[in-house]
C-alpha cells in the first residue's frame, strides 16, 4: 500500500507538471501534437526510472561533497544510453525531439527526485517513486499535447477529428503552449481542490 501510495502521488499529489510546475521547457516546447508529447514524457519517465534506482543504490557510497555531481553523471548516462537507442532504433521520433533529448539531463524533475527522494530512500520506494512521477509526466504532456493537436489542427495523434482549416493556429505555436497549459493547470488544480473537500 505504501508503494501504490507513493506512486499516486507522483501522479496526482505531486504531478510534476501541473501542481509542482517542473520540467516546463519540454512541457512548452515539445506538446506541439500527442505522439510527441507521449514521447517525451516516456523517454523522461525511462531515465527517471533508471537514475531512480541506481542513485538509491549508491546513495551510501557517494560522499556528501561529490552528492550532485555523481547525480549528474548518473542521469546523464541514461540519457547517452537513450538518444543512442533513439538514434538507432526511432530515427524519426529522434528527429521530432531533437535536442529535448539530450536535455534531459538537466530536467529539474531529474534532479530534484534524486535529491529529495532517491537519495534517502530505499530502492524499491524509488522505483515507486520514477513509476509515479514519470507517469504524472507523460499523462501530463500527453494531455497537454492532444488539447494542442485537437484546437490546432483538428487532429489527435494524426487521426483527423474535424477539418483542419477549422483549426487554430495559435495552438500549434508557442503561445498556444502558454495558454492551453494555463487552463489546464487551473483545471487540474480545480479538481483536485473539490476532491479534497
Amino acid at each position: 500500500m505504501k508503494y501504490l501510495n507513493i506512486i499516486y502521488k507522483g501522479v496526482v499529489s505531486d504531478n510534476p507538471t501541473f501542481v509542482l510546475l517542473l520540467g516546463m521547457c519540454p512541457t512548452l516546447g515539445t506538446t506541439g501534437s500527442a505522439l510527441t508529447g507521449m514521447s517525451m514524457g516516456l523517454a523522461t519517465m525511462g531515465v527517471l526510472i533508471c537514475s531512480n534506482v541506481v542513485i538509491s543504490a549508491i546513495k551510501n557510497y557517494v560522499p556528501g561533497g561529490v552528492r550532485i555531481p555523481a547525480y549528474i553523471v548518473v542521469i546523464a548516462s541514461f540519457v547517452t544510453v537513450l538518444q543512442m537507442l533513439m538514434k538507432a532504433y526511432l530515427p524519426t521520433l529522434d528527429a521530432m525531439l531533437g535536442i529535448f533529448i539530450p536535455l534531459i539531463v538537466v530536467n529539474c524533475i531529474l534532479l530534484g527526485r534524486a535529491e529529495a527522494f532517491a537519495g534517502k530512500n530505499n530502492v524499491l520506494a524509488s522505483l515507486c517513486d520514477g513509476i509515479g512521477i514519470g507517469l504524472g509526466f507523460t499523462i501530463a504532456l500527453t494531455l497537454l499535447g492532444s488539447v494542442r493537436e485537437i484546437l490546432g489542427t483538428g487532429k489527435i495523434f494524426g487521426e483527423a477529428i474535424y477539418p483542419e482549416q477549422f483549426g487554430s493556429l495559435v495552438f500549434v505555436l508557442a503561445p498556444g503552449a502558454f495558454i492551453a497549459l494555463g487552463f489546464m493547470i487551473a483545471l487540474f488544480n480545480n479538481i483536485r481542490s473539490r476532491k479534497k473537500c
